[in-house]
């Protein structure tokens, strides 16, 4: 793949090109807040990642893996569903060091292979009796629960939605986001109450809902195939993808209050500051994505959907910032932030380059 910070690659019409547009002051922003991002397409198998160069410049930064999806990060480590595969990448650079003009280089350490269970989100967390050991607990969409990696077993089941009657290979719900709190999974979304196999196909536009996980109560219905729940200053955020619209769920009111309508698909959201980064994809145009209430919007409001990310200011509801992708790449999936790193990249499996990545722990003397 070809590509260029605002630039079509066209010398070579055979290669994929990829173009990306930042807002003006999307790079300003970058460096003001001493952040990078990284965003994950499974369309085009790509896990990228957006920085600065030292000349101040959009670096980006991308490695493939086939059907990557749901991302992780905390602290120097960052997590990474694949087709059948979880992934944990380690950033082997010590603050102060750099490689390559790279101040962070994530290097896969930890492959758990689990099959394909069309795995969306993931993240780290205590469940129930083991709060001091945490693990990695993804939702397993294609089961309808949310599981753990096993030493040996493709997963271990850990919960299930109160109507989802047996854990079955059928995707009878389409459950696919996770919010912890407290370092414990409490919260879900899923595109319906489906109980047959994939029934949710028939609820898309309103069958949306989500779940306390701790008691088992719906605590909203109606929504429109809503993803990427996350716990953020003492609010549940969450994206309502099939309306565009980004908001919070009132938990004392039981509703869905919009704070932002954004000219895509939404997956995938991120917090830094008083900042949400939301990713945003361009609707297929098949049963799943056609005749969401995103259309009429979208024609009400003389827009086309985009894909790309966008930067919301949590106090205003405005956005503030964004970088536009066109070409290859036309649906995202997941977006974390990585505070404190400038510019990063990571080791991946198409070049020797991780033969000679090898790295030294401290020994018990």
């Amino acid at each position: 793949m070809n590509f260029l910070a605002g630039k079509k690659m066209n010398q070579n019409p055979v290669a994929a090109s990829l173009e990306l547009n930042a807002s003006r002051q999307f790079t300003p922003w970058l460096f003001e807040q001493n952040l990078s991002l990284a965003f994950t397409t499974y369309q085009a198998g790509k896990l990228f990642f957006i920085g600065l160069q030292s000349s101040g410049q959009l670096s980006v930064f991308e490695r493939t893996f086939e059907r990557c999806m749901g991302l992780y990060a905390q602290d120097s480590s960052l997590y990474m569903s694949s087709l059948y595969q979880l992934w944990r990448f380690e950033n082997i650079l010590q603050p102060g060091q750099v490689h390559n003009n790279y101040d962070a280089v994530y290097l896969p350490q930890v492959s758990y292979v689990t099959g394909d269970l069309d795995i969306h989100d993931i993240a780290l967390s205590n469940f129930q009796a083991n709060n001091d050991l945490q693990h990695l607990t993804f939702v397993n969409t294609l089961f309808s629960c949310l599981a753990k990696v096993s030493q040996t077993h493709s997963f271990i089941p850990l919960w299930q939605p109160p109507f989802i009657s047996k854990l079955a290979a059928e995707d009878r719900c389409h459950l696919n986001g996770l919010a912890i709190r407290d370092g414990q999974p409490r919260y879900v979304t899923a595109v319906s109450q489906s109980d047959m196999a994939e029934g949710w196909r028939d609820r898309r536009a309103d069958g949306g809902c989500v779940i306390d996980v701790e008691s088992n109560e719906i605590l909203i219905r109606g929504l429109s195939m809503p993803h990427s729940p996350r716990w953020y200053k003492d609010k549940l955020w969450l994206l309502n993808s099939g309306t565009g619209d980004f908001g919070y769920l009132d938990l004392k009111r039981g509703s869905f209050e919009p704070v932002a309508f954004c000219p895509g698909y939404m997956r995938g959201c991120a917090f830094h500051g008083d900042f949400a980064i939301v990713g945003v994809s361009q609707p297929r145009h098949n049963k799943t994505f056609s005749g969401l209430p995103l259309d009429e919007k979208l024609f009400q409001k003389n827009a086309e959907p985009r894909c790309g990310l966008l930067v919301i200011d949590l106090k205003s509801g405005d956005i503030v910032h964004s970088l536009r992708m066109e070409g290859v790449v036309l649906e995202l999936y997941d977006v974390v932030a990585l505070p404190g790193v400038r510019r990063p990249m990571a080791i991946g499996f198409k070049s020797d380059e991780i033969r000679r990545m090898v790295t030294m722990g401290c020994s018990m003397t």
